[in-house]
């Protein structure tokens, strides 16, 4: 039976505003029931951390536990799959990482897209990596450590917690906008790269603030910079890459996703309450002890800030030639 115009009109209408009415009432009743955090790295290190602070802060807002659940494995990849398949509803988050928009073109075979599969909620922190090396290393600012690495060819190691991470793709960057050669040795995790550092096997890492700042302050590692547009409140009078190299920039980041198809209202609701802690100058100092600055903002501007990333990652990767065997 075909309507009259005017009655399908309204009555299109009227099913639009039963659905807001629904969407609205999904949100004021959101959580009922005990949310999951996914992380894809094991419980302890900064990204774990980052988690379990958001996680305690979003308890106590809504009600209801915000359990840490650790899922690691395959570079991330096995946690992004699990709330890819996750129901839509709000319940099953995403600790979002700056490794999943690298994963996106180095591997060609993943069987979900994280941009179109994840819809981004909200950013938690922004940290730089550190560009270090050992005390004894004849280098002590970028500039001279350019000059030795192109009058030693072939003498200058990088060490990275695997091919693809975040280290490496920090320190092929760097090879590429520098114009210098450095011998890639990859280990299995950041901690096994700098013990290495710290005995010599190795010359140089970029390494992520948490796992370096340690060694830093009590002077077993040298910063030459920090990999991000301004200065690190953490290391205040460590130089930025930019200021050798302009326009390198490469921040590490956190965030908030959840599979497609959750509802805008549970987004909204859940950006608000995040964005709320990240003004918490409670909050703001845990998370500055892990070297990080919070990074507030709506879905739309954190969706974009992936968007860049993925593309950004995607040229570097493309570029060097790197592809996981």
């Amino acid at each position: 039976m075909k309507l009259p115009r005017r009655r399908f009109l309204r009555l299109a209408g009227d099913a639009a505003s039963l659905l807001a009415v629904s969407g609205i009432a999904t949100a004021q009743t959101y959580p009922s029931r005990p949310v999951r955090i996914i992380v894809g790295y094991a419980a302890g290190g900064s990204t774990d951390i980052a988690a379990r602070l958001m996680g305690q802060w979003l308890s106590e807002r809504l009600g209801r536990p915000f359990i840490i659940e650790n899922r690691t494995g395959f570079a991330g990849n096995i946690a992004t799959k699990a709330v890819v398949d996750a129901p839509p509803d709000g319940y099953t988050l995403l600790l979002d990482v700056d490794s999943n928009a690298i994963n996106a073109t180095l591997y060609d075979e993943l069987n979900f897209n994280y941009i179109r599969d994840i819809a981004p909620v909200a950013g938690i922190i922004r940290f730089p990596f550190v560009m270090v090396v050992s005390p004894s290393y004849p280098a002590a600012t970028v500039p001279e450590f350019i000059a030795y690495a192109k009058a030693n060819l072939g003498q200058v190691n990088m060490a990275s917690a695997g091919v693809g991470s975040g280290n490496h793709l920090r320190g092929e960057l760097f090879k590429i906008m520098a114009g210098v050669n450095m011998f890639h040795v990859p280990y299995r995790g950041e901690a096994p790269a700098l013990a290495d550092m710290l005995g010599g096997q190795v010359q140089v890492i970029f390494s992520t603030m948490p796992g370096t700042l340690e060694y830093i302050t009590s002077g077993r590692l040298r910063p030459l910079a920090v990999t991000t547009a301004t200065r690190s409140e953490a290391l205040p009078n460590i130089p930025t890459m930019g200021e050798f190299l302009p326009r390198y920039d490469a921040v590490g980041w956190h965030g908030v996703g959840v599979p497609r198809h959750t509802p805008t209202e549970i987004i909204y609701k859940l950006n608000k309450e995040i964005n709320a802690g990240l003004a918490d100058p409670k909050l703001k100092a845990r998370f500055a002890d892990l070297g990080a600055a919070v990074f507030p903002g709506s879905p739309a501007e954190y969706g974009e800030f992936i968007a860049e990333q993925t593309e950004k990652w995607a040229q570097v990767i493309r570029a060097a030639n790197i592809k996981i065997k």
